[in-house]
């Protein structure tokens, strides 16, 4: 069996094992990470050997962490990435490269269109008819996409919404709301099978799935870093944030929106949040723009998308796809009958 874990801004951890008898057999680490000394390598493979192939991950954690000698020294990986990378072996995880990926990118989508093939996209990857997928949102219009449990009332002022002709519409993942206007943010989802997170907890599958877009943006100037649970951050403001939807068994929609100049006095007009949040989210004026993109690479927002799509395909491979008819279809339908209906978009007044 085989595993692997790219530490989040870390390295890769590799764990090969047999199962004999219900326990690890014949458990070798490897990896591109430091250690010292050079035995301790020997005691993690001893420590996991003989484990039950039922162990958790943090009991994998604590048999490495008991084996290790003293003075150990590990650098771009840990006891717990070891044990997640065991734990993705023996669940049969995949890797990004073990995938085709097929990439989407179309013109501008009014939001509730962009709400419906989130749902039908990661429906479609979930049963197989759809490799996993990278789609690059393009906006037709204003929004605020809020949360699938957040209240719509404690999230949005409706009378500056209506000024300023910015439609509210609700998404299938939970998180926070997101303030869009066309032209200043970037968004994406990644629409991947169930295996690619395999072996994860919920909270290392969002630090786990940002992993290449973080490399991308520092490949072109932006000191981007992961914040638990679901930020990207950098030392000029947050970046942006992500969410999840998860379909029992088949698949995991994870999407992501940055900013990459977004007007911050309109944005907290419109959202009910207070100054004190803005400015603990790294905007220290509310009448800043939020531009941690735009001013630290001085590229356009067309740029920037092809700059991170290229750092995709160079990592794990993309071919370009189009969305078929009947895709397209039951995406029109899931606006007619649930995104676009009072009863989705106000499910929590």
């Amino acid at each position: 069996m085989h595993g692997e874990f790219k530490v989040p801004s870390g390295k890769l951890v590799v764990v090969d094992l047999d199962v004999i008898e219900g326990r690890l057999a014949n458990v070798v680490v490897s990896g591109d990470f430091f250690l010292e000394p050079d035995e301790a390598l020997s005691a993690i493979d001893g420590a996991l050997t003989g484990a039950p192939a039922d162990a958790s991950s943090e009991q994998l954690t604590s048999r490495i962490e008991q084996a290790l000698p003293p003075g150990t020294a590990m650098y771009g990986f840990s006891a717990a990435s070891v044990a997640t990378a065991t734990r993705r072996a023996l669940s049969a995880a995949t890797s990004w490269t073990d995938h085709d990926w097929q990439l989407i990118h179309r013109g501008p989508e009014l939001p509730q269109q962009h709400m419906a093939l989130d749902q039908v996209l990661i429906e479609e990857v979930a049963a197989g008819r759809r490799p996993p997928l990278l789609r690059v949102w393009e906006w037709a219009a204003p929004c605020v996409v809020i949360g699938s449990f957040q209240s719509v009332r404690n999230e949005v002022d409706l009378v500056a919404s209506a000024k300023y002709g910015i439609e509210v519409v609700r998404r299938i993942s939970g998180g926070g709301a997101m303030f869009i206007e066309p032209g200043n943010t970037i968004t994406y989802s990644v629409y991947a099978p169930a295996s690619l997170v395999e072996g994860l907890s919920f909270a290392d599958s969002y630090a786990f799935l940002d992993d290449w877009v973080l490399g991308a943006l520092r490949e072109i100037g932006v000191q981007a870093t992961y914040q638990p649970l679901n930020d990207i951050t950098s030392p000029a403001g947050k970046i942006g944030g992500a969410a999840q939807k998860r379909l029992v068994g088949g698949a995991v929609l994870h999407h992501v929106t940055m900013s990459y100049d977004i007007d911050a006095a309109k944005m907290l007009q419109v959202l009910r949040i207070g100054r004190e949040k803005l400015s603990m989210k790294g905007t220290p004026s509310a009448a800043k723009r939020v531009d941690p993109v735009r001013s630290q690479t001085g590229l356009t927002r067309e740029a920037v998308i092809e700059a991170m799509i290229a750092s995709f395909s160079s990592r794990y491979g993309l071919e370009p796809a189009e969305l078929t008819e009947p895709e397209l279809a039951r995406a029109r339908e899931l606006i007619t009958g649930k995104f676009a209906t009072p009863e989705w978009i106000n499910r929590v007044p």
